[in-house]
């Protein structure tokens, strides 16, 4: 595309930007490990370019050894910000966040464990507040899924720990971060685009997504006279461990393929929307949700 003095700006055809299905077959064991995964999903390490829009703030961000959560803590580093990198027990992955976070200049801090336990979420915004002194972004962003043919598959076990991990831990994070959250704070939760069109083997997962968006609407009203915002994100199909992590191999094979733009997004492809409810940028944007579904429909 030229412009009035001949210079040729480079565009994308976002159908074409990022590898489409057909993908090789594949399958992992939960949580899943990007390390492993074909094609490796790209976070924006080489791409992604910060102004210094979050300059000086400190995020916590669960989820962030890998996917949108690794996407995010690249972004926000580039952006100026700390980071603290929550997750399950991908150590190599986690690490590799860590790197990127200290290459762009910040601190970042590692902090396994599961959210699903309400004392490791205290834990959580405890060393928060000893690394950083002070906690201006959360993103509750980790998430458990897995797929099923029938309610009779599905344990009351399953069912419990997937609350516990999407929604409780939301809950039990909030909760302990509130008495320390300051005006300008922002808090931005990942939901899906299947809290508006569910995907009829994913029952405990798509409720929670329902869920999300709900507690976000609300709490964006408590906490708004304080200053301090609460939106979501709602993620079309993203090229994450989650996937390989709970599906069987056909079905990761042609992931994304329904989508208008015909391909799953790349982690990258979700920074920005957070980095935006993050800063300042969006200062009047509260008890929303930023849609980045590649074109699916939410009504």
């Amino acid at each position: 595309m030229p412009t009035e003095q001949g210079e040729e700006i480079k565009t994308f055809n976002p159908v074409t930007q990022y590898p489409a299905p057909p993908y090789p077959a594949q399958e992992q064991e939960m949580p899943g490990s990007e390390q492993k995964m074909d094609p490796k999903p790209d976070h924006g390490e080489t791409s992604y370019k910060g102004s210094g829009r979050l300059k000086g703030r400190k995020a916590v961000i669960t989820g962030a050894d890998s996917g949108i959560g690794k996407a995010v803590a690249i972004a926000f580093a580039r952006e100026g910000a700390d980071v603290l990198i929550s997750y399950l027990n991908e150590e190599e992955d986690a690490k590799e966040t860590a790197e990127y976070v200290e290459s762009a200049g910040q601190k970042a801090v590692l902090m396994p464990g599961d959210i699903s336990d309400e004392s490791h979420c205290r834990a959580i915004i405890d060393s928060a507040l000893k690394e950083f002194g002070q906690i201006d972004i959360l993103v509750n962003n980790a998430a458990y899924q897995m797929p099923h043919g029938s309610l009779e598959e599905i344990s009351r076990e399953e069912f419990d720990y997937t609350f516990k991990t999407n929604v409780y831990a939301m809950f039990y994070l909030c909760k302990a971060a509130e008495p320390h959250l300051r005006p300008g704070s922002s808090v931005i939760n990942t939901s899906s685009v299947n809290a508006y069109t569910p995907n009829r083997t994913l029952i405990p997962y798509t409720v929670t997504k329902a869920a999300i968006q709900n507690f976000t609407a609300t709490l964006a009203q408590l906490w708004g006279e304080k200053g301090i915002r609460v939106n979501c994100v709602a993620p079309g199909p993203v090229w994450t461990p989650l996937i390989p992590g709970s599906f069987p191999a056909d079905h990761v094979k042609d992931f994304g393929k329904q989508t208008p733009l015909k391909r799953a997004a790349q982690p990258a492809e979700l920074a920005p929307a957070y980095v935006l409810l993050a800063s300042d940028e969006g200062s009047y944007i509260s008890g929303a949700t930023l849609q980045v579904t590649g074109g699916m429909p939410t009504i």
